[in-house]
């Protein structure tokens, strides 16, 4: 009689293989693994096929040139986030170990997930290259007036459709322990707070989406908050576009 195979219930550090290729485990952690695999014939196969699913998606989508108004938001966000770190103290990013029972998931999970990742990739391509019908509709650019003594700062908004994106270049970052948050204005009534929060690029550059029911909506504007936002305007507005 031949011996049966083993598998993933032959070994109590199977759960830990797709933390492995997520680099979701600690150095330590990732080096005493790495050891493991050289004798566990289970863990090999199936960080192997875990492996060969995550590299699938470095090919998966062809490589297209990013807009300068796409690169400059996701640099706003990774500096608006890091003034939120900051803000938070020290500790604020350091990685909590993984604990295995938490790790059993991520295996049967992990192919799903991926798949899910290389949608939004090639929906982002498809957006990019201007598959998307959004794209063909004409863009009205609306200037706004910007209150911001010393510094020569340009801010619009770009109009799609019902769909608004504010634009900025030149744009100081918001004081310490605060970030900028965008408000909607329905002529003399008090300004709506929106979930737009966003700061800018080295160079002062940012580009934010305008989120909300747009309709009877004369005025965005933008003011310096606390991080977090507020729920009332706490500072005089230091951008002012009308729709």
């Amino acid at each position: 009689m031949s011996a049966t195979p083993p598998s993933a219930r032959d070994c109590e550090r199977h759960d830990d293989a797709a933390a492995y290729v997520l680099h979701a485990l600690e150095d330590t952690e990732a080096r005493t693994f790495a050891e493991h695999l050289h004798d566990c014939r289970v863990c090999r196969e199936e960080v192997a096929q875990l492996q060969s699913v995550a590299d699938a998606l470095a090919v998966g989508v062809p490589r297209t040139e990013a807009p300068p108004a796409l690169a400059a938001r996701i640099m706003a966000t990774v500096y608006a986030e890091a003034e939120l770190l900051h803000a938070a103290g020290h500790d604020a990013d350091r990685v909590i170990p993984a604990r295995r029972e938490r790790r059993a998931w991520l295996a049967p999970a992990f192919a799903a997930a991926l798949a899910l990742a290389a949608g939004l990739l090639i929906g982002a391509f498809a957006i990019n290259t201007g598959s998307n019908t959004r794209s063909s509709q004409p863009t009205e650019v609306i200037q706004a007036a910007v209150a911001i003594p010393g510094r020569r700062v340009t801010a619009e908004l770009r109009k799609v459709g019902p769909h608004l994106q504010l634009v900025v270049e030149g744009m100081p970052a918001p004081p310490p322990g605060h970030i900028y948050e965008i408000w909607l204005e329905h002529g003399a009534a008090a300004p709506e707070p929106t979930d737009a929060l966003f700061s800018v690029t080295k160079t002062g550059d940012g580009s934010v989406g305008v989120p909300g029911d747009l309709r009877g909506v004369s005025d965005v504007l933008v003011t310096a908050e606390p991080l977090g936002g507020s729920l009332k305007p706490t500072r005089t507005p230091v951008i002012v576009a009308k729709v």
